[in-house]
């Protein structure tokens, strides 16, 4: 799984059928600094998620079709959940014997 943040939304009228129905979004993969991490990527949406929220997004095909309902449809990432905070500080003050 990886931390993104939603740029844009993407309509498309010619789809797989599979996809009807499914709202696809412009997500931009981050590193735990909040820095671009690589490429924006089309994912779907299983969450109700909007442009500017910081989201959960599963880039493995069946995890991705199994999230928004469609196991047999061709997709390979989906936004799972939104962000409501990250909390770095707490696993730096945890003693290295206690950090798993």
């Amino acid at each position: 799984m990886l931390i993104a943040r939603v740029i844009g939304e993407m309509v498309s009228t010619e789809k797989h059928p599979s996809h009807v129905g499914r709202k696809a979004l412009v997500v931009q993969p981050l590193d735990l600094d909040g820095t671009n991490r690589g490429d924006p990527v089309i994912a779907f949406d299983a969450v109700d998620a909007g442009v500017g929220d910081q989201v959960l997004l599963v880039t493995e095909g069946f995890s991705a079709m199994t999230s928004v309902q469609r196991p047999e449809s061709p997709i390979d990432m989906a936004v799972i959940g939104v962000i409501d905070w990250i909390d770095l500080d707490a696993l730096a003050q945890t003693p290295a014997a206690h950090r798993k």
